[in-house]
């Protein structure tokens, strides 16, 4: 038993040091989204989807949360007892669901594409409407029809790919994390038990000999 709480502590630790560059990582690249291309514009000509906040919230804050209670439970007090495993379980959750919040919002940003300026101060979303076969992803010749900001495809492109990469990361790494605290939670709960139960039966070995005396 000694031994997991060593592995599960180490692994543990692991998962909370790689969380934390991630999620750092996630906040740049959603505040970049706000600059497309560098370029500091009005509140209502940047993307909408980027107002979610999937990369400053979802993959950031709430990966924060779990990232510093998963570092705590790598500490051998902390993956020896029930209550640090179950607040690494339930962190552990919320940062798996900031993860995939990150990653639905980035699969829809990247599918729908940016709002730009197609001529004349003129803003759409013009490869809103694309089907996935004939999608603006697969289709560079389409891009030209953006001429406001500069690069403003290739921009939203970049910066959602990473935060879905991120997010997935993120999800899978915190999943991981839950199998790791539920593990270590019941091997408490038997090892606990079994500790019951040796006690129970050096108490009642010693009967018979206070019964001598």
């Amino acid at each position: 038993m000694k031994r997991y709480r060593m592995c599960a502590g180490k692994c543990s630790k692991c998962i909370g040091i790689a969380l934390l560059p991630l999620a750092v990582c996630a906040i740049v690249s959603n505040l970049l989204l706000y600059f497309p291309n560098g370029e500091v514009l009005e509140p209502r000509r940047i993307t909408d989807l980027v107002w979610f906040f999937h990369g400053i919230l979802g993959a950031g804050i709430l990966v924060f949360l779990p990232a510093f209670m998963i570092l705590g439970a790598g500490e051998a007090k902390c993956c020896a007892n029930r209550c640090g495993m179950v607040l690494s379980l339930v962190f552990a959750v919320l940062g798996a669901l900031g993860g995939l919040y990150c990653v639905i919002i980035s699969s829809l940003g990247l599918i729908s594409g940016p709002l730009c300026d197609i001529g004349d101060e003129v803003y759409i979303y013009p490869f809103r409407n694309d089907s996935l076969v004939d999608n603006y992803l697969f289709n560079q010749t389409t891009w030209s029809i953006c001429k406001k900001p500069e690069n403003i495809i290739l921009w939203n492109i970049v910066l959602f790919s990473l935060l879905l990469a991120i997010g997935l990361a993120e999800a899978i790494l915190c999943l991981i994390q839950v199998v790791n605290s539920l593990i270590g939670f019941i091997r408490g709960l038997r090892e606990r038990k079994v500790s019951a139960r040796e006690t129970i039966g050096m108490r009642t070995s010693d009967l018979p000999t206070s019964n001598k005396v």
